[in-house]
């Protein structure tokens, strides 16, 4: 069993509209948008994230808007689900809100004796909130949402699965183990992690296969805290035969990828070196910031990218 990685440290989906996109992260969610670039292999398209304040992994939701993709289709093999932490009594605040912003999807129902608000994102994404006490990670105030309220980070991922048995086993060795079972849900926790520490696995073994679209999570990252912890996680994946590629360097993070049993394209990314390597920490996610080999591409670039957060 690896005892490095932390729990998530970001979850990235596919939209069509980047400034709907913003919108609705940054005035319907409270995030704080700390980092505006681009998609490594497709420049034209941004990549946005939005987390805390400092953009502490495991609060860190981010987005690839392609504006002409088409609306994803839910299935098994993706992350259905993504489930954010808020402070404890704020369910009933969340509701009048995401009412008075016209969110579709909104319902209560409980999990593993949670109490939960799913709801829909700008392009369908399946979101949730659940009530968490003394999560210690400090929200993000500046678009509104009050303290006492706001999204601390992510409180858990749920992935459908047609099978969950390779995917359990495959958690068990990243740290997590099995804490209880409902009907056909299975969840995986974390211990000692980061607060963004529970994965439940949904086997629904009639469900088609999922189709990436806009509103589908692309890829669920896992958060270790350094390179050497990156490179025993991946040592220890490729003994068990998993396909990983390289360390890559994402200029905020380095990145390994592989895909799950159950098809989820899971990712290992370093804490560090974070959000503020060229950005201060007041000014996260103003400029638009350019890998190096696209840095020539900044002219067209601004040129062409639609405007967001006006």
């Amino acid at each position: 069993m690896l005892d490095t990685i932390e729990g998530i440290h970001h979850i990235t989906s596919m939209a069509k509209d980047a400034a709907g996109t913003d919108n609705f992260a940054t005035r319907v969610l409270g995030l704080r948008r700390v980092k505006k670039t681009v998609n490594f292999d497709a420049p034209d398209v941004y990549h946005l994230y939005y987390a805390n304040g400092i953009g502490q992994p495991g609060t860190v939701l981010t987005y690839f808007p392609f504006p002409n993709i088409v609306r994803g289709t839910r299935g098994a093999g993706e992350v259905g689900t993504t489930v954010f932490s808020v402070p404890e009594g704020s369910l009933d605040f969340w509701e009048k809100h995401l009412n008075a912003k016209a969110v579709s999807g909104l319902r209560r129902a409980s999990r593993f004796d949670e109490e939960r608000l799913y709801f829909d994102g700008a392009d369908g994404d399946g979101f949730a909130l659940v009530e968490v006490a003394e999560d210690a990670r400090q929200p993000w105030t500046g678009a509104g949402v009050p303290a006492e309220h706001a999204i601390r980070g992510f409180h858990s991922a749920s992935l459908t699965l047609n099978d969950s048995g390779g995917t359990s086993a495959l958690l068990e060795l990243m740290g997590f183990k099995n804490a209880m079972e409902e009907g056909n849900l299975r969840r995986m926790v974390r211990a000692g992690g980061n607060g963004a520490d529970i994965i439940d696995l949904e086997t629904d073994r009639m469900a088609g296969a999922a189709r990436q679209g806009a509103g589908s999570v692309h890829h669920i990252a896992f958060a270790v805290p350094d390179s050497t912890a990156q490179l025993a996680v991946r040592e220890a994946l490729v003994k068990e035969r998993f396909s990983v590629t390289p360390v890559i360097d994402r200029d905020y993070f380095l990145s390994i990828y592989f895909r799950a049993p159950g098809g989820v394209l899971f990712e290992i990314a370093t804490d560090d070196p974070g959000f503020a390597r060229d950005e201060d920490v007041e000014h996260l996610g103003e400029a638009l910031k350019l890998p190096r080999q696209h840095a020539h591409l900044r002219p067209l670039l601004e040129s062409q990218l639609p405007r967001i957060g006006e």
